[in-house]
């Protein structure tokens, strides 16, 4: 039955009364700052998930995280991440040293976190000292005939290199190294001899270069302080280069030996630890996202990696690559994707997230209740000491809860994009600023969710000057047959409003049933066109004694360029298709939304608040005058969080807003006629269709 909202109904309206502060402020405690608590209260099941998750020390039980931009993902995990690293075994440092068996291959070593430093250093000081004494050595060595005093040289600084490092138990040292790095040494001088050059000067120069002292020296490719707990990464512009590391490019006269121009990628940095990564971003490379897919794939399969030169298949590191060693790596990766990406990529390589066991689902929205009206309290609060900002009275945070109802269209549960609230929250401790408050009052919010729209209502505001200048025509006064303002919604982001389109209907003597025009010329979407063969069917169901229709309709949305698509608009098609075959006049004033059902129920739609609020704000240019309003599904009620001005006007009877549950309370209301007294005229008038096809059926173009 067709009802007319009354103002109360067209908002949810949040008392302030309910909370137990005056401001936030009274909402901080002392030693907790941390708004990603508040946050978590509202993704509860995501965060029962993630803990069990990163409880999980195996491999292979990896997170896959899902949810929308600004519900927190990325905030959320990471702060979740960090908890859960502290309570994680110590973390390893990666050393590469010169393998002297194995013409020079890299060896790599894991150590106790802070000993790869020691080690680094160690061998930085070993070569300094080496550097310095080579020639006394060489010039000992040549008078004695004897490399005994090398030996003694060698042992010695190969002692305190050990001694220093303080922080790898002696059984841990690698004594072979050492060992093969003396000998090295060893057989290098042996045979080595003096040469005078052409000035009398020793070929020792041909010794004095860092090809010969570099491969003593470590390349410390993971760094970490003793004590430190386990690695949390975030790549947020991962490449092939950032996350599996690389060779640094050397020069043709470069003597760097290949070991050291080795670098590391964040899954190296992140072993025993965990790395967040964007599904987007890397989908997002064009050039080299299926490549970083693959090897990320390549990656979770084997659980081990090997230093590439990701920059050239013809590099200088060539052999170097082609030989060196995996690198065992355990890291747990926490993906972020959408849904829409995950779904996807799930579709063209679903083998690749059997390595993502544990899903983590954020919810778009929560109930409405009052934990989480505390939690989201609490959330301003924290939010507002972090960014130093303004707090919030009462009424201000009823504000922002309304504006958050209102980002879902929903009276009973509240959107979860925090991203938004955050947004919201600092322009409205500005306007409170500029208008010298020490606290942010609910005219605060209002005024910054005001100054939004202002600064995205150009493309809006142009249409409805076109309205009001009439190179769009829309009648909003009188009654009209065959003709009725439907409600389109477009959206552009920031910029989501409303705006009237005229959809008219001609009915006359034909087989061909319901056409729509914008159909037949291929400007209109799938769900628009399922949207309007429902409508036939409520037809022929409706008239079915007449069954089968002598009847051909057209339908078309009016100066309508851009193509439709979308459903919402089915009731108005029906109603003007009806109005025309019935002869009945549709109060232009009322603009109607809604879907159909193949029995004449009437289906919610949605962005519902702009259509509402743009239909209003071209009535109220054009003149608003009692009686124009807009007819919205019934079950759309709890959806309704129009703006305080549509609200005064309807309270001062300027506008309405009613509500329709079938086709029935659409027609009574658009036309001030039942559906009875309409179907009967329209009977008539099929009937007449019946008998002009039957007396003409032989001229008709069939």
């Amino acid at each position: 039955m067709q009802n007319t909202l009354t103002p109360q109904q067209l908002t949810l309206n949040i008392d302030a009364g309910q909370f137990n502060f005056a401001d936030t402020s009274e909402l901080i405690v002392d030693g907790q700052n941390s708004p990603q608590y508040q946050a978590w209260v509202t993704q509860a099941e995501a965060k029962k998930a993630a803990e069990f998750g990163l409880s999980i020390r195996h491999p292979g039980f990896n997170l896959l995280a899902l949810g929308e931009p600004g519900s927190g993902r990325t905030t959320l995990m990471l702060n979740m991440m960090h908890e859960a690293a502290a309570r994680s075994p110590v973390v390893s440092d990666l050393v590469a040293l010169y393998q002297f068996d194995a013409n020079g291959k890299p060896m790599f070593l894991k150590l106790p976190a802070g000993a790869g430093t020691q080690l680094k250093q160690a061998m930085d000081n070993f070569v300094r000292v080496f550097a310095k004494d080579l020639p006394a050595l060489l010039e000992a060595k040549t008078q004695q005939n004897s490399i005994a005093p090398l030996q003694i040289f060698l042992e010695g600084q190969l002692a305190t290199v050990k001694a220093s490092l303080t922080l790898i138990g002696a059984d841990k040292i690698p004594a072979h190294y050492f060992t093969a790095l003396q000998q090295d040494i060893l057989d290098t001088l042996d045979a080595w001899q003096p040469s005078p050059g052409a000035e009398g000067e020793s070929n020792i120069e041909a010794l004095m270069n860092e090809s010969f002292f570099g491969r003593y020296r470590a390349n410390l490719l993971v760094e970490h302080h003793a004590g430190q707990h386990a690695p949390v990464l975030y790549d947020n512009d991962p490449s092939l280069q950032s996350l599996f590391g690389g060779i640094e490019s050397a020069s043709e006269a470069s003597n760097i030996p290949d070991f050291m121009r080795l670098r590391a990628g964040n899954l190296l940095r992140a072993d025993a630890g965990t790395l967040l990564l964007h599904l987007r971003d890397i989908l997002a490379d064009e050039q080299n996202g299926a490549h970083i897919l693959e090897k990320l794939h390549r990656f979770l399969r084997n659980g081990t990696l090997q230093i590439e030169d990701l920059t050239s298949s013809s590099s200088q590191g060539s052999s170097l690559i082609n030989a060196q060693a995996a690198i065992p790596v355990s890291v747990k990766i926490v993906l972020i994707a959408t849904r829409e990406d995950y779904y996807e990529l799930l579709g063209i390589t679903p083998d690749f997230f059997d390595y993502f066991p544990i899903k983590i689902e954020f919810a778009d929205q929560v109930k409405a209740n009052a934990e989480h009206y505390a939690a989201y309290a609490s959330f301003v609060a924290y939010k507002c000491q972090q960014h130093h900002c303004r707090h919030f009275t009462a009424e201000a945070l009823a504000g922002l809860l309304q504006a958050m109802h209102r980002l879902i269209e929903d009276q009973t549960r509240l959107s979860t994009k925090f991203g938004v609230l955050e947004k919201l929250l600092l322009e409205s401790s500005v306007a409170a600023e500029l208008r010298g408050a020490a606290l942010v009052g609910i005219e605060d919010v209002k005024s910054a969710i005001q100054r939004k729209y202002a600064r995205h209502s150009y493309i809006e505001s142009h249409m409805r000057d076109s309205i009001v200048d009439k190179e769009l025509i829309i009648s909003v006064y009188g009654e009209s047959v065959g003709q009725i303002n439907g409600l389109t919604h477009i959206d552009l982001s920031e910029a989501s409003f409303g705006s009237p389109v005229r959809i008219s209907a001609n009915c006359y003597a034909g087989s061909r049933g319901v056409l729509t025009i914008d159909r037949e010329v291929r400007m209109s979407g799938p769900t628009h066109d399922k949207g309007v063969m429902i409508l036939q069917s409520w037809l022929h169901s409706n008239f079915a004694h007449l069954n089968p229709l002598n009847l051909t309709a057209s339908l078309v949305f009016e100066q309508e360029y851009s193509g439709v698509d979308g459903d919402s608009a089915s009731c108005a098609e029906l109603f003007a298709l009806l109005s025309s075959l019935a002869q009945l006049p549709i109060k232009q004033g009322i603009a109607v939304t809604g879907a159909l059902n193949q029995h004449g129920e009437v289906l919610p739609i949605g962005g519902l608040n702009e259509k509402i609020e743009g239909y209003f704000r071209v009535c109220k240019e054009i003149g608003l005058d009692g009686k124009q309003g807009v007819l919205i599904p019934e079950r759309n009620m709890r959806h309704l969080m129009l703006s305080d001005e549509v609200i005064q006007a309807v309270s001062d009877g300027r506008f309405h807003i009613a509500t329709m549950n079938n086709v029935a309370d659409g027609i009574q209301h658009v036309t001030g006629r039942s559906l009875q007294e309409l179907n009967s005229l329209a009977e008539q008038a099929l009937r007449g269709f019946k008998q002009t096809l039957e007396a003409n059926l032989p001229k008709l173009d069939r």
